[in-house]
């Protein structure tokens, strides 16, 4: 079972060298870097680093789009580059896929502060809660599908926030997913900038976009952080 590694990047040269370090360690077969438009040298990392590169339009739907079709891999492993893999991920992502029906699957989170010391770094495990029961995965959850399933569903929906919510949701209707016991590494600069805001996110916005609060209201509401 080959394992491609989609990772979509926006001007994270300070962070991309550590996320692929970990896909490397981790085993995975192939890492496809799909930048929407960095201008901070992420793009020359990356193909210093042996990763397929593909560069379009900035946005995180059509980034992994645009990444799953420069992808060979059986499996597709959206991975964000404030994001680092355990050493067993590639080998979690395999035994997941073994099982009978089963389309993807994701990691819990550890949220770090990966920046200055501060206070509120004490919070962060809060951060997590919701990798540990949702059935609807988000992005920073590192999903993982089969490619069939992927195409079955169109891949990724063209939505500003909550396209991986939204990717998960339709695959569960080609098959099911799967939590395994591993955890990925978070960055917490998000959840650092604006706490409220991320709580927020966490907590009331699936709940919003659930009731059909429209995704592009959300995304206004939560912004843009780096």
């Amino acid at each position: 079972m080959r394992v491609t590694a989609v990772v979509p990047t926006l001007d994270e040269v300070t962070r991309l060298e550590a996320c692929l370090d970990a896909l490397g360690a981790a085993g995975v077969d192939e890492v496809v870097v799909s930048d929407g438009g960095s201008t901070d040298g992420t793009v020359d990392l990356a193909r210093r680093r042996g990763c397929r590169v593909v560069v379009g339009r900035s946005g995180r739907a059509l980034q992994c789009n645009r990444g799953a079709l420069g992808a060979d891999g059986d499996v597709l492993w959206f991975v964000h580059a404030d994001v680092r893999v355990p050493v067993t991920g590639a080998q979690a992502v395999r035994r997941a896929l073994s099982g009978e029906g089963a389309a993807g699957g994701a990691f819990g989170t550890r949220t770090v502060n990966d920046g200055p010391p501060r206070r509120l770094a004490a919070a962060l495990p809060l951060a997590d809660v919701r990798s540990r029961y949702t059935r609807l995965f988000y992005g920073d959850q590192a999903l993982f599908v089969r490619r069939e399933a992927f195409e079955r569903v169109g891949g990724y929906p063209l939505l500003p926030i909550f396209e991986d919510v939204e990717l998960a949701r339709r695959l569960w209707t080609v098959g099911h997913l799967v939590r395994v016991p591993e955890r990925v590494e978070v960055s917490g600069r998000r959840f650092m900038a604006r706490p409220l805001v991320a709580s927020a996110v966490m907590n009331a916005f699936p709940v919003l976009y659930a009731a059909g609060v429209s995704p592009d209201t959300l995304a206004r509401l939560y912004g843009h952080v780096r």
